[in-house]
This record gives structure tokens, sequence and C-alpha cells, in this order.
């Protein structure tokens, strides 16, 4: 007999074991419970910097097509990724619940890098543009390690030009007045005007930079949070620098490259390719997983690869 029933005297008839099953269900789902909070820190007193949701957790609003209070507009939420799945599991729930309580349409896409070079976190967000398809109007450009905690912040269509949700008086980290990394709001138009991001940034670091060029010499204004009043703490910065170090190597011509304005490329020569594309469930959430292999020239920016 299996080695639980060998604790019980006799033989077990179908209706005690199926009370035994109710009991185990309902002490398993007593366990869940108690190991789960809604804002407490996480199980053994350490708070790793992930925010706790209740278990499990409710579903947010699902808007219908004919529901005018959510507006016409649609986002897409472009999320550079590679290899922080810890993040990744509480950002996309975190996000879908955040925007849908905001009555914003969206879609999440995962930019997953899965070929051997450096990260490229500029032509992810080129890829996920030019793969996020007719019914989005405009994007946000969205570090997966930054997570809004100020329900007043604003994600909607951004009209009148670039809107910098992560402005230096908020962000945790950087603020210096051109900073407009970590989460950035264009209309599609927009962006096509600055003819997307430079994809000559390999590793970590300046390609937001460079691009505040771009949005200047196209003309745009970059606007910013107004009326905001928890500053530093607007924003929960998931990144730990002890567990994941960032690639600040500068390899040969490098560190001279970082600080030029590409005049020439962008969304018109990133060079990919798809290698899939799924349609997953986060805890209820919904995104688009793209799995990207991008290619690099190492004649033109061979800092792409470590060799």
């Amino acid at each position: 007999s299996p080695p639980l029933l060998r604790l019980f005297p006799g033989r077990l008839s179908a209706f005690p074991l199926f009370l035994l099953a109710l009991l185990l269900g309902f002490a398993s789902l007593l366990w869940l419970q108690l190991s789960c909070s809604g804002e407490g820190p996480a199980p053994g007193g350490q708070d790793r910097g992930v925010p706790r949701q209740p278990c499990p957790p409710p579903a947010p609003p699902q808007p219908p097509e004919e529901e005018p209070s959510w507006g016409p507009h649609r986002l897409a939420l472009l999320v550079p990724f590679r290899e922080r799945f810890e993040e990744l599991l509480a950002f996309v729930p975190y996000m879908h619940r955040f925007l849908s309580k905001k009555r914003i349409r969206h879609h999440i896409f995962i930019l997953n890098q899965v070929d051997h070079f450096r990260f490229n976190r500029a032509s992810l967000i080129n890829v996920g543009f030019l793969e996020s398809g007719n019914d989005t109007d405009y994007i946000a450009m969205h570090d997966v390690d930054l997570l809004p905690l100020n329900e007043h912040l604003d994600y909607s269509f951004p009209e009148a030009g670039p809107f910098h949700v992560a402005s230096p008086e908020l962000h945790p980290l950087y603020h210096y007045k051109t900073y407009v990394g970590g989460i950035l709001l264009l209309t599609k138009q927009h962006y096509e005007l600055c003819n997307g991001m430079s994809n000559r940034f390999w590793g970590w670091g300046r390609e937001d930079d460079e691009f505040y060029r771009r949005i200047k010499g196209a003309g745009l204004q970059v606007r910013r949070p107004s009326g905001i009043t928890t500053g530093y703490e607007t924003f929960q910065h998931l990144h730990d620098p002890a567990w994941r170090k960032r690639d600040q190597k500068r390899i040969a011509a490098q560190k001279q490259e970082q600080f030029k304005v590409d005049r020439e490329g962008g969304l018109n020569n990133v060079r990919y390719r798809i290698e899939s594309r799924t349609d997953l469930s986060v805890a209820g959430a919904p995104c688009t997983v793209l799995n990207i292999l991008l290619d690099c020239d190492t004649n033109e920016t061979p800092w792409c690869t470590f060799g």
C-alpha cells in the first residue's frame, strides 16, 4: 500500500479517503494563505525589494471593446529583457494591474535577447516597436526593474510630445537634467520621427543619452510629471547590483564612440530575427514574449562581443 495509507490502521473506504483529501487540500490552502501577504516582507524576515501581492492575486479588470471610458489609444509596453526572471515575475502582473486600474489599454511585450552578443537595450526597443503591430499607437520604453508606486503618474497617450515618466526629480538613482531613461512614453509617429534609437550601444548605458539628442534634433520637447510629491520614493527599484552586475566594460573604441550622435542608424538599419513569439500569462496578466536574435557588424561595432 502507499506509504501515506500505512499511517492509518485497517482498510480505508472511499468516504474516509475523500475526507482525507479535503483535509489535505484545506491544509495546503491555509499554508499558502499564511505564507503570503499583501504588504509585508518576504518569509524569513528578508525583503528583497519585490512587491508582495495578495495570494492568489485578484484578477485585474478587462476592458470591453465597446467601453469608451478606456479611451481610443492603446499602449505597447516595451520591456528590454535578459535573464532577470525574478524581476519579470513581479513586473508583468504589477504593471498589468497598475495600467488596468488607470484604464489604459495596453499590451506588454517582453523583448528577450537570446543571441550571444552583449545586451543592446536600444536595438531591442527598435525591434519591439517594429513588432508591436498596428493595434497600438504609442509606446513605453520601460525598464523591467522599475515599478511605479504613485497612482497619479500619467501613462496616457503623449500627444504633445515625449513624456518622461521616470523624471530626474523622481527616479531613485538618476537625477541629471537630460536623463530620459527608465520609463519614456512616445507616440509611434514621434518615435519614427527620431528614427528610433541608435543600434551602436552594446553593454550598459549611454543609449538613452544619445536618444535625448535625437528627440531635440527632431524638434520635440520632453515633458515630465507635475504635482507628484513622493519624490525619490515614487518608484520601486528592484535591481540588486550585488546580484545583477551591469555590463559596464568599454572595449576598443567604445569609450570614445559612446559620446557621439549616431546620425545614420536606428529603425532603418536594426538587424534581427525573431526566433519565437509566445503569448503567455503571468499570475493572470497577459504578455507576449519575443525571443530576439540581434545581429552585429563587428567591423562597425567590434564592442558587441567580449572576444
